[in-house]
């Protein structure tokens, strides 16, 4: 196995970037959802506002850049205003869904049938089969210094029907990945060992007794905790 590609979401549901190279801390990957939207009464998040989800978002010099521009900028505000929210800076692990790092396989990805970038993951596995994820809870992912304990697999929701790039819903794949997977594709990890990976370096899947020391964060706007 190798790691076939990797992203980091700089801003929580705006578009992500795709990495040659991650740096993976206790705290997920370096520079991982940083910014988030705000609104009146929480997080505004591509469940409820599906069009944050094709508004581009990078790493610059200085953090986070939305469409371009700093997102603490009047013009990265103005790209998120639309959707009833303004972009806020907030570092805690409470801006992750669960955990705070999500590992897809290309077998699990290849057989559902979907781009990849609409499960939001933060690392692609490559040269696995399909299915072999489903055994992976309880085990960690090494890659090289870097140790990443895999807890359960991922229930997925409506963010899945939505084009990264247009916008566009089709209720189908989610209908899909309800009916042939039983609404779960990609696993909630975590950094157990932290370091830097690179997209090639070879993976080795080894069990653990490891757990999270927390799970739970955001989620439809509002903190949660299991």
């Amino acid at each position: 196995m190798h790691v076939k590609a990797l992203w980091r979401f700089p801003v929580k549901s705006l578009g992500g970037e795709e990495l040659q190279q991650a740096t993976f801390t206790p705290d997920g990957v370096e520079g991982d959802r940083l910014v988030h939207v705000q609104g009146p009464r929480g997080v505004l998040t591509g469940r409820t506002r599906y069009g944050l989800l094709t508004i581009p978002a990078t790493t610059g010099p200085d953090g986070p850049l939305v469409d371009g521009h700093p997102w603490d900028s009047w013009q990265a505000h103005e790209k998120v205003l639309p959707y009833g929210g303004r972009l806020t800076r907030y570092t805690g692990p409470e801006r992750f869904d669960v955990l705070n790092v999500l590992v897809a396989t290309d077998g699990q990805v290849e057989a559902a049938g979907v781009d990849v970038r609409r499960l939001r993951p933060n690392i692609l596995i490559g040269g696995v089969e399909a299915g072999e994820e489903d055994g992976w809870p309880g085990h960690a992912l090494v890659v090289g210094d870097v140790v990443i304990g895999m807890y359960q697999k991922r229930a997925r929701c409506v963010v899945t029907t939505i084009d990264p790039d247009t916008g566009a819903q089709d209720l189908d794949v989610h209908r899909r990945i309800r009916h042939e997977f039983g609404g779960v594709l990609c696993l909630d990890s975590w950094v157990i060992q932290p370091g830097v990976v690179d997209v090639g370096d070879p993976v080795e899947l080894v069990p653990t007794d490891e757990l999270p020391d927390r799970i739970g964060g955001w989620i439809v706007g509002r903190p949660y905790a299991v």
